[in-house]
């Protein structure tokens, strides 16, 4: 098994990912070195290319490039970095082969399958957000669902009919296999947020990157979400992300900061008074 790696400088991480999801739309992983972030993906020689160390501009960002032979039990050892998530004492998100807490509100995802487990800041962010939302029911979209984490979790706490929609099939099939694990049901749809319309609901989540939130505020549907959570944003672009949706209608609330990430709560101008 191929490890192909790339490292690029923190200030230019969502650039890189953001190219490298175009590419690689089943996930990558993630390790935080502190100034730089190291993305890598796996595959059977062949499959990926075996490359000496170099540098590469990958969506304006320069990286570091490597590769490396896994050893032959790396489909056990890939288990270690992932550990189970509590999300604001309420919310387990776990792995398959890590026990439920009875405590805890349970949340089985499948790591394996998808980009998007709960563990990275964007992600906690708007589990975070979500568990705060005042009686939570009625119809949620999840936009982007990857994995269907934020849909699942949604379920999971009350909220009813849950859609999740992604462009991509594998992250449907992924998110249909994590809804049958935890026995929830969820409806999927395969929607390409930068053409087609967007789903309505009350309470919509959008854990996108920065562009495509940009580009899909002023496509919000009437009546417009009483309820949006938006997250993938950097801290220094939260300002352009609150402007583009204030221009459709749509105020902040209050907004959450992990690290060098932000999601923001917004609700309809009119409902803040």
């Amino acid at each position: 098994m191929i490890r192909l790696a790339i490292r690029v400088r923190r200030e230019q991480a969502e650039i890189a990912l953001a190219e490298l999801l175009e590419l690689v739309p089943d996930g990558v992983e993630e390790i935080d070195l502190g100034d730089e972030i190291e993305y890598a993906v796996y595959g059977a020689p062949g499959e990926l290319p075996q490359l000496p160390a170099l540098q590469a501009a990958v969506g304006g960002a320069l990286v570091d490039v490597s590769t490396t032979e896994v050893p032959d039990d790396w489909s056990e050892r890939w288990k270690l970095f992932h550990h189970p998530l509590v999300v604001s004492q309420r919310l387990y998100v776990r792995p398959p082969w890590e026990p439920a807490r009875p405590d805890l509100i349970d949340l089985v995802i499948d790591p394996g399958q998808a980009f998007g487990t709960g563990a990275h800041a964007t992600t906690r962010l708007v589990l975070e957000l979500l568990l705060e939302v005042p009686n939570p029911q009625g119809r949620l979209v999840d936009l982007g669902a990857g994995s269907g984490v934020l849909g699942l979790a949604g379920a999971k706490i009350g909220f009813c009919p849950v859609l999740a929609v992604d462009n991509d099939p594998r992250s449907l099939a992924a998110t249909s296999d994590n809804a049958r694990a935890n026995k929830v049901k969820i409806d999927l749809a395969r929607v390409d947020l930068k053409r087609d319309p967007i789903p309505s609901a009350p309470t919509v989540l959008a854990n996108l990157v920065t562009p495509l939130l940009i580009e899909l505020a002023p496509r919000l549907p009437n009546p417009l979400p009483r309820c949006l959570i938006v997250s993938g944003i950097l801290s220094t672009e939260a300002s352009s992300v609150a402007e583009a949706f204030a221009a459709r209608g749509m105020a902040v609330k209050s907004s959450r900061e992990q690290n060098e990430w932000t999601a923001i709560v917004l609700v309809p101008q009119s409902g803040l008074g």
